[in-house]
């Protein structure tokens, strides 16, 4: 029972023993497992160190050769460049002393040459004096005196010369008075001419009301295309109220388009066919004013023979203007002014008021031309079998080719004096005030004037003179002078009056 008891107590203590001990066994023998293992892994690392270290040692190496290899290359560029440079600066300084020696040369020649030409200066001046006193001795005058004596005879023969001049001009003018009288008249009424040109280009249609615009220009617009089509002119139609604006820079198809939209805006019916047959009729009315109006003027003038093409190109003068003057009634008025002219002069006269009526013509011409009016108007009268004189009056209206007769300068004067007749033309006031600063500006550029004031339209120029630069004597030389600047710079109607003032103010106190 005991050794019962005892087993009981042994066999316990001696399993937990053996338990200890076996567990001790399993945890050596784990522990070495771990300790060989980590073994390995430190010899892998330390054999992979070892290889990354060669990696690396044979990478720094490779690259040290490379930058080695670089450097070098760097340093033998910059030496070649040193070396290139320095050849340059051996050459220029080779060059410049070259030069400097060149220099020096020629330093030394310049005052090798000074030295002489001062000697030979002296020398002449010795020989100077010396036949200078030769002289006076002989003539028995000093050189003042004789260069006086010189100055008089110079100018008692100057005189005697200008007098003579004078004579045979005074004589040959009395033999050709009349015709002298005759082209300085036609002369000075030639330099006043003014040479204008512009179209009216525009016309404005009134409409009863804005409701009205939108049936002008119909469905998808094709009402307005149709009558700018069969007219030849822009219509505009913008927020301008109850208007619109018919823009052609032919005349005679502006004035059918304008009159064709009236009678279709009156009448209501607007639609392409109703168009066409408005713009057809109103056509062949114009056509028939136009005839009329070329038949109306040669009747009033007295002019007969007359070609159909130039009684048409007449009548289209009718329907243009120039500054707001009608082309025909200023082509009528030139030639009643040529007619005139002519008869006080002793020209012809009836070839003067043809050449007169016609100098505008080619203003009337239908078909379009890269020449001016002139030319073409010109070219119109040689195919209507004019007279050459009156072909060449036309042509150098504008002095575009050179007047051959008395006839065409006399239509030249004639259209200057209708074009400046105080209220024939209109000017733009842009114009009118850049003519009057020219006017100014052109007086103040001449020394000695103080201020320039231009009066009474540009028709007069007042000018004060500084009384200190100026004298009295000068003043009217001064005006003739900026009357000729004028005359040259400038384009004016008429003439214009320069009144020159000059004053001396003094002021004092008596105390």
């Amino acid at each position: 029972m005991e050794t019962k008891t005892i087993l009981c107590i042994v066999l316990p203590i001696v399993g937990i023993v053996l338990g200890w001990i076996i567990r001790w066994l399993y945890a050596r023998l784990q522990l070495s497992a771990s300790e060989q293992k980590a073994e390995r892994v430190v010899q892998d690392a330390v054999k992979e160190a070892e290889a990354q270290k060669k990696e690396i040692l044979l990478e720094a190496k490779d690259q040290l050769i490379r930058e080695r290899n670089q450097q070098e290359r760097e340093n033998r560029d910059r030496r070649a460049e040193v070396q290139r440079y320095e050849a340059r600066v051996n050459k220029k300084e080779e060059l410049i002393d070259k030069r400097s020696a060149e220099f020096d040369k020629k330093e030394q020649d310049y005052a090798e040459r000074l030295g002489a030409m001062k000697k030979r200066e002296e020398s002449l001046a010795r020989q100077e004096e010396k036949y200078r006193q030769e002289l006076e001795r002989i003539s028995g005058l000093s050189a003042q005196e004789a260069k006086d004596l010189i100055i008089k005879n110079l100018e008692n023969d100057a005189r005697h010369d200008a007098q003579a001049l004078l004579n045979k001009i005074e004589q040959d003018a009395q033999l050709s008075a009349e015709k002298k009288a005759q082209e300085i008249l036609v002369t000075t009424i030639q330099r006043i001419a003014t040479e204008t040109a512009s179209d009216v280009t525009v016309t404005t249609v009134s409409l009863p009301s804005d409701e009205m615009k939108g049936r002008i220009i119909g469905r998808e617009g094709r009402n307005i295309r149709a009558l700018e089509t069969l007219t030849g002119v822009d219509i505009i139609i913008d927020d301008t109220p109850e208007a619109v604006v018919i823009s052609c820079f032919d005349p005679v198809r502006k004035e059918i388009a304008k009159q064709a939209l009236e009678r279709l805006v009156t009448d209501g019916r607007i639609h392409p066919a109703r168009i066409e047959e408005v713009v057809q009729k109103v056509t062949r009315e114009i056509q028939q004013k136009i005839y009329e109006e070329g038949e109306k003027v040669l009747f009033d003038l007295g002019i007969h023979n007359m070609n159909q093409d130039g009684v048409r190109a007449l009548g289209r003068l009718y329907f243009r203007t120039s500054y707001g003057q009608n082309v025909l009634t200023h082509s009528k008025e030139v030639a009643e002014i040529a007619s005139i002219l002519a008869a006080e002069v002793g020209a012809n006269k009836d070839l003067a008021k043809r050449a007169a009526l016609l100098h505008d013509i080619g203003k009337g011409a239908e078909n379009d031309s890269d020449q001016n009016h002139a030319e073409v108007g010109a070219e119109m009268a040689r195919k209507m079998g004019e007279d050459p004189k009156i072909i060449n009056a036309i042509a150098a209206h504008h002095n575009d080719v050179e007047a051959n007769t008395i006839e065409a300068v006399l239509v030249q004067i004639a259209d200057a004096i209708s074009a400046a007749r105080p209220g024939a033309r209109r000017e733009t006031v842009d114009n009118y005030v850049k003519r009057l600063e020219n006017l100014e500006e052109t007086a103040e550029k001449f020394n000695g004037v103080e201020k320039a004031y231009a009066i009474q339209a540009g028709r007069e120029l007042r000018i004060l003179v500084n009384n200190e630069k100026i004298p009295d004597g000068e003043v009217k030389e001064l005006a003739q002078k900026i009357a000729k600047q004028i005359e040259s710079d400038l384009r004016y109607p008429g003439r214009i009056k320069l009144t020159m003032i000059r004053e001396t103010r003094i002021v004092e106190y008596a105390r």
